[in-house]
């Protein structure tokens, strides 16, 4: 074949110009010479595209079960993107019949796949008809692999080779605009741990680092999909959970997260101890674009820290002013004991099988000025995370035994120890001094400590036990069963009492719980080696009647006495022999949480304004409408986008009783909320702005006869979004 090289000769010879051409001999020598460059080569095609010539060793390095020769040369070399968004297709470049340089190609599958550049210059025979192409290849296998390695370098973190957070952030932000035209939701979760920190200062940056690398591989068997888990820097991490809206489901995994990352961890020798907490946003419900998804996620993870970490919290709207509003609490927290705006209340712990009052554990109350009375899981977590929170503890305490050494006979009391007191190398003395200056009896203190205390086991952890001991105080370990609960330093610390968290009595009510079970094995190992047991949070009859069968020693909760300040506690206590007759509901029942807030109750095509009372999981007391017959449906709307459909089942007056449809779930704070939210652009879909929220005021939008009718919203917004029929 002819290898037509540049130009030959040019018309107008008669002129004088001469051709720039070689030879025959020149070319052949000129193709061998190419030839024999590694990873260049020559090529070409017939006028249909079919290869009629490719160099040996270009052969050679294609598969060998593939017939090159006669094939189309676009089966053989595939177009892929070479990243520079070019575009450009090989079968595009051959019909275009003219030249083409450099098109990124590559041949072969997994192992034996490789990649090429191909340039090429379109034939015409002697009569000026199209013939093909011919051109040269050159192999960039090896610079593809660097390129695909530094590119992954880019988007990977290097330590635990997740997405890092320019990645996550541009497959956030392709995900976030594709869902947009597909109106499709998508879930993300920012993860910090907690007290990792410790582990660093105690062990090292490079212990630290390896328990970062068994987090990412713990966060990996937990999604399925590395490649959605993302290092944001430190020993914060985000998921993206694309197509899902359920906040049960996403509870449950941030749940699943706290509980795998809470589990124990095996560090260079040493047991690491750290937890987790979880802040969740759903696109489009919490942010339709990147920047505001993230900082609402953020907004939910930094509520969760604050709430007491080792928990999970959904953004809600309320957590836009809940920022401003905690930094405004920490500026008053620091005059607040100066002041005398907090004080104690008392308690009573009593003996479960006479009903007699023992003792009484120390609860704080801050009674702000302008606030009223503000509850301690709003105000304790912001002073844990101050220095603050050694002041306040200090204080407690020798206020506590103050106080106590006022009562008669021998109560006790019990004051909470935060893990930064615990550290606090000074701590014994500081416990010695208000022992001394009340002249309580040290027998007659018991100092509650919770398992966070035992992230930094160690020599200084144990020294600490041995010098309370030496004061003769009793010790505690609260909150048991909710932390980390391992039995080894149940052997080692001196507890004298182990306190079962509220949450498993209350789990015992649960279809398929093993709560009682847990409680029983609990109690059985405390007696065993000399342990009292205290259960916490005893509300209903039932719940008392169980732990008495169970063997539990004490008892405290709402069945005996809320917590009562220190005069009533003192005066009560004057009673010889002190009892307290249990009192409360006969049987326990979902948890109810009190309330008064506006809600919406919408019937057909009517919206009423309706006081929400208390609510459970499964149903409510709704207050405001009258006559309503039993088993009337409607839907109760809780403002945010949250419907769920209610049956009446009970009606006393103004006041209903409903059911609901479809249960609630957590919403990691303690509060309930609906699985499901109408969607943005089902708003939009009817015609509303994608903003819009129903008015739960008292004085609603144009009222009329003390109704509001938006048909639009009711049937074609709400019936979607609860998939079902009223």
């Amino acid at each position: 074949m002819a290898w037509n090289f540049g130009r030959t000769e040019k018309k107008g010879r008669e002129a004088g110009e001469a051709a720039n051409a070689i030879g025959a001999e020149d070319a052949r020598n000129f193709c061998r010479a190419v030839e024999g460059i590694d990873g260049l080569g020559l090529w070409a095609s017939d006028a249909e595209g079919r290869i009629r010539y490719l160099s040996d060793k270009a052969l050679a390095r294609l598969p060998a079960a593939i017939a090159v020769i006669g094939s189309p040369l676009a089966d053989i070399f595939q177009t892929f993107d070479d990243g520079a968004g070019s575009g450009r297709s090989l079968r595009f470049a051959l019909s275009r019949r003219s030249r083409f340089e450099k098109l990124a190609v590559c041949t072969g599958e997994g192992a034996q796949r490789r990649w090429w550049l191909l340039s090429g210059e379109a034939q015409t025979d002697e009569g000026g008809r199209f013939d093909g192409f011919c051109g040269l290849c050159s192999e960039i296998t090896d610079e593809r692999r660097i390129a695909e390695e530094n590119s992954r370098e880019a988007m990977h973190d290097p330590l635990t080779g997740l997405l890092n957070r320019r990645e996550m952030a541009r497959m956030l932000d392709r995900t976030l605009r594709a869902y947009k035209a597909q109106e499709r939701p998508c879930a993300t979760l920012l993860i910090d741990l907690d007290r990792f920190k410790q582990v660093n200062d105690t062990l090292g940056h490079s212990s630290g680092d390896a328990l970062l690398r068994q987090v990412a591989e713990r966060l990996t068997t937990i999604v399925g999909d590395a490649e959605r888990i993302c290092r944001l820097g430190g020993d914060e991490f985000q998921i993206l959970v694309p197509d899902v809206e359920d906040r049960g489901d996403l509870g449950a995994l941030a749940e699943r997260i706290i509980a795998m990352l809470s589990q124990p961890y095996s560090v260079e020798g040493n047991r690491c101890i750290i937890g987790a907490s979880v802040g969740i946003a759903i696109a489009p419900f919490d942010g339709r674009d990147v920047d505001e998804l993230v900082r609402n996620a953020d907004l939910a993870l930094y509520a969760a820290k604050h709430g007491g970490r080792g928990r999970f919290r959904f953004f809600s709207r309320e957590l836009l002013t809940a920022a401003e509003d905690r930094r405004m609490l920490e500026e008053h927290l620091h005059d607040a004991l100066a002041k005398g705006e907090l004080e104690l209340h008392y308690q009573p712990i009593v003996a479960a099988g006479t009903d007699v009052v023992t003792g009484a554990e120390a609860l704080m109350r801050w009674n702000h000025p302008q606030k009223g009375v503000i509850s301690p899981s709003q105000f304790i977590p912001i002073a844990e995370e101050s220095t603050m929170i050694c002041q306040i503890g200090e204080w407690a305490l020798r206020t506590a035994c103050r106080d106590a050494v006022d009562w008669p006979g021998d109560l006790r009391v019990a004051v909470n120890v935060s893990p930064h007191q615990f550290t606090d190398p000074g701590f014994p003395g500081i416990v010695a001094n208000a022992l001394a200056a009340s002249g309580l009896a040290p027998e007659r203190l018991e100092l509650e400590i919770t398992e966070g205390v035992f992230l930094a086991e160690g020599a200084d952890t144990d020294a600490r036990f041995r010098a309370l001991k030496a004061l003769g105080v009793r010790l505690a370990l609260d909150d048991f069963g909710t932390g980390y609960s391992s039995l080894g330093y149940l052997r080692t610390a001196p507890f004298d009492k182990i306190k079962i968290d509220q949450s498993f009595v209350r789990g015992t009510a649960e279809a398929g719980a093993r709560n009682e079970a847990l409680i029983a094995a609990i109690v059985a190992m405390a007696k065993a080696i000399g342990m009292e047991t205290t259960a916490e949070g005893i509300e209903t009859l039932d719940q008392l009647a169980m732990l008495r069968e169970l063997g539990v020693s004490h008892i405290q909760g709402f069945i005996y006495s809320q917590a009562i300040p220190a005069e009533a506690f003192l005066m009560a206590a004057g009673q010889p022999h002190w009892g307290i007759a249990p009192s409360g509901p006969a049987r326990q029942r979902d948890e109810r949480i009190s309330m008064f807030r506006w809600i919406g109750a919408i019937h057909e095509d009517h919206y009423y304004p309706v006081v929400l009372r208390n609510i459970s999981s499964t149903g409510a007391l709704i207050e405001g409408v009258e006559d309503v017959p039993l088993g009337t449906r409607f839907v109760v709307y809780f403002g945010e986008g949250q419907l769920e459909v209610a049956t009446v089942r009970r009606a006393m007056g103004e006041q209903i009783g409903v059911a609901f449809e479809k249960s609630l779930v957590s919403d990691g704070n303690g509060g309930l909320c609906t699985r499901t939210r109408i969607s943005p652009y089902d708003l939009i879909n009817a015609g509303l702005p994608a903003d819009f929220e129903v008015t739960t005021t008292r004085t609603p939008i144009a009222p009329r006869d003390g109704r509001i009718s938006i048909p639009a919203f009711t049937s074609t917004v709400g019936r979607k979004a609860i998939q079902g029929t009223l």
